[in-house]
């Protein structure tokens, strides 16, 4: 008879800490929180081996809910946190989160960025159009016109269309999500995470607070009435159930399918697309792009180099760097 004893699987409880979640009665952000922990549930992630990143705003607590390594970082700081962690330690399974405001704001120049090198790694959107930490300021994705109860006038900038400015900046994978859908939203992560490359998922949600015109009832549907049935016609839709495709099959298809992800992403009123907008793994990683000149890289990561004895004493010399500086008179 064998000795070995094969671990249980692991549960969205197994991924729940023991800190009290504590956002506002019917906010999204509860939803989000549950899709990450049952798709790192479903995917048997080992928590050891998963990092959850923050930016600054209702958002930032995410990761002390769940039971991995997490960290809290700055104000729209969250992707070169992440993204260093990520290059440091390959192994790790990184997922970094932020709001609107966070991600889209202060920390758009970071987004356009982490395009560009496509680290293989997730990044979440908590999308509720204001700034809920402090008290409802028009977020970026609020649309050029509209007042909220918490604005003194109506919102004077147009809107950022969260898809459309990953793909132009060339994350190569694009979702979106709705918090209230949270099966469906786990599904979204769950290929996020198995995408190999840089993935966005774009979450809306309302936020019961400081929100009062993209509610719960409007995604609902309940003010959109079908005048033959009487029946609120909700606003979401779910692309894969229309026969659209999003992936990227062969190289000479990207401008075709980037068109379509920008049409449909501007999809906005009664008609909401959720789901997969476009997936191209025909782009090499930043990872792979440091292998074609460090071989050894995957094999030895800045994460297991050695930086000090154990005397805690650095075992890394300059005095040849400095020697090279030095001006020769």
């Amino acid at each position: 008879m064998s000795d070995v004893t094969t671990a249980p699987a692991l549960t969205a409880k197994d991924f729940a800490t023991d800190q009290e979640v504590r956002w506002c009665p019917g906010c999204g952000d509860f939803g989000i929180l549950n899709a990450i922990q049952m798709a790192l549930a479903d995917l048997q992630l080992p928590p050891h081996r998963t990092t959850i990143f923050s930016g600054i705003g209702c958002s930032g607590k995410t990761p002390h809910f769940i039971k991995t390594y997490g960290i809290h970082t700055l104000h729209g700081r969250v992707l070169p946190f992440a993204q260093g962690a990520k290059l440091a330690n390959p192994e790790l399974e990184v997922i970094a989160v932020g709001g609107d405001g966070d991600g889209l704001g202060i920390g758009a120049g970071h987004l356009v960025s982490a395009g560009r090198r496509n680290v293989d790694m997730v990044y979440i959107v908590f999308n509720n159009a204001v700034y809920g930490l402090t008290k409802g300021q028009a977020a970026p994705t609020l649309k050029l016109g509209m007042k909220t109860k918490s604005l003194a006038q109506p919102n004077v900038n147009n809107s950022v269309n969260p898809i459309a400015l990953a793909l132009v900046a060339g994350f190569t994978f694009l979702a979106r999500g709705y918090s209230y859908d949270v099966r469906h939203l786990k599904e979204l992560i769950k290929k996020a995470v198995a995408h190999n490359g840089l993935a966005f998922i774009d979450v809306l949600q309302p936020c019961p607070t400081y929100n009062d015109i993209n509610t719960k009832e409007w995604f609902q549907g309940l003010d959109n009435i079908d005048p033959k049935e009487g029946k609120a016609m909700p606003r979401m839709y779910k692309l894969e159930e229309t026969g659209y495709d999003g992936e990227v099959h062969t190289p000479d298809e990207i401008n075709q399918k980037m068109s379509q992800v920008i049409e449909k992403s501007n999809e906005w009123g009664n008609k909401i697309p959720i789901g997969i907008f476009y997936q191209n793994e025909h782009i090499p990683t930043y990872q792979e792009r440091i292998i074609a000149r460090i071989p050894d890289y995957m094999e030895n990561p800045p994460a297991l180099q050695q930086i000090a004895d154990n005397e805690g004493k650095t075992v890394t010399s300059i005095d040849k760097l400095l020697a090279d500086l030095q001006v020769i008179k």
